[in-house]
């Protein structure tokens, strides 16, 4: 029982980063109508951005997460408004490949500037805390309490702002929203904003967990496009569930099969999931 339960911790911290970079992909795909696969180098870049600070200029991570943060959205508008603008009228397969082609171009700058070798945040050795025989790291609070708070502020973003309800009409009912006045080019960037911010939060949690490395965010990729999968692509709310669901999934499966296995979870489950119910549970695109 000790072990289901530490392992169900390591799965919620996991399912949480998950959720945040899930989001991200759910809100672009229901709002761009296209697969970002450079999703995942956004939250490398915006983990190396953090350590820029951290490493580079002696700063706690607390006060680099939000600069770092703040970077890493401003690069993603950049990218859109440079790039992504001009192909938004063509086939999503276009824009499908010119995002693979960013994910490439954003992993080569990384490698240039930081190198490939494993970096961490913190070198000292952190003693996890012992509570009734589990064993549970202070960064590990740090993510759940940091994840719980970025998604409660954007429920609140999405409920209770004008910006927020125009993104929900976009994404449902596209031609609709546009008719009925909505800015849809400013609903596009809003989405760029909150999908770049949490997948570089999603980035420093990750980093903060494990280490810091140039495939960092690529080797999740998999594991948040079957929580948007799972929860229905399109639905942010979907995709925090899936992300939950994926990462308790993910850390369960070492109970049945060995650890290297684990990416091979994600992957079965997209595949049940779009031959049972390929819109997701939550019913989304």
């Amino acid at each position: 029982m000790i072990d289901i339960l530490q392992l169900l911790i390591f799965g919620i911290v996991l399912g949480g980063i998950i959720a945040l970079g899930a989001v991200g992909v759910s809100l672009l795909f229901g709002i761009l109508r296209f697969a970002h696969f450079a999703h995942g180098d956004m939250m490398t870049l915006g983990a190396y951005l953090a350590f820029a600070f951290v490493a580079g200029l002696g700063w706690p991570l607390l006060a680099a997460f939000p600069l770092a943060v703040l970077l890493t959205v401003g690069v993603a508008v950049l990218i859109d408004q440079v790039l992504y603008r001009r192909l938004r009228r063509k086939a999503p397969v276009i824009l499908l490949f010119s995002s693979f082609g960013v994910a490439l171009m954003l992993r080569a700058i990384i490698e240039l500037v930081w190198g490939p070798d494993t970096v961490v945040y913190d070198s000292a050795i952190q003693l996890p805390w012992r509570i009734a025989g589990l064993r549970i790291k202070p960064d590990h609070v740090t993510i759940v309490i940091g994840a719980i708070v970025l998604v409660t502020a954007l429920h609140l973003f999405l409920q209770r702002t004008r910006t927020g309800k125009a993104m929900r009409a976009m994404a449902d009912e596209p031609d609709l929203a546009q008719v009925t006045g909505i800015n849809t080019e400013r609903v596009v960037i809003w989405t760029w904003i909150i999908g770049s911010a949490l997948a570089a939060a999603a980035g420093i949690f990750l980093a903060l967990d494990t280490r810091l490395v140039p495939l960092l965010g690529w080797n999740l990729l998999l594991p948040v496009f079957a929580a948007a999968i799972l929860g229905g692509i399109g639905r942010p709310y979907g995709a925090i569930f899936g992300g939950l669901v994926i990462g308790i999934s993910t850390e369960m499966s070492t109970l049945a099969i060995a650890p290297v296995y684990k990416p091979a979870v994600a992957f079965t489950i997209i595949l049940i999931m779009l031959i049972w119910r390929p819109t997701g549970l939550l019913r989304g695109r």
